[in-house]
């Protein structure tokens, strides 16, 4: 595992655990959905530039635009 993967695998679990916690909190909950969404777009946008594959750059776009939205 490189340390790229893992830096997106641990953003993601602490994101996830600091979302289980701070429930109580709104504006806390709400930031570590935006950590989770963030490090899924960063995920899918530089995956396939690592495997030098082709990629549909539909993907992380449409992520992006779904975060927006529950942002507001």
């Amino acid at each position: 595992m490189s340390l790229l993967h893992l830096s997106f695998y641990s953003t993601f679990a602490i994101s996830s655990l600091g979302l289980a916690f701070h429930r109580a909190h709104l504006i806390s909950a709400l930031l570590c959905l935006e950590s989770i969404i963030l490090s899924i777009y960063i995920a899918l946008s530089t995956l396939p530039i690592e495997n030098q594959t082709p990629s549909l750059t539909l993907m992380p776009i449409l992520i992006l635009a779904f975060s927006a939205c529950e942002a507001g």
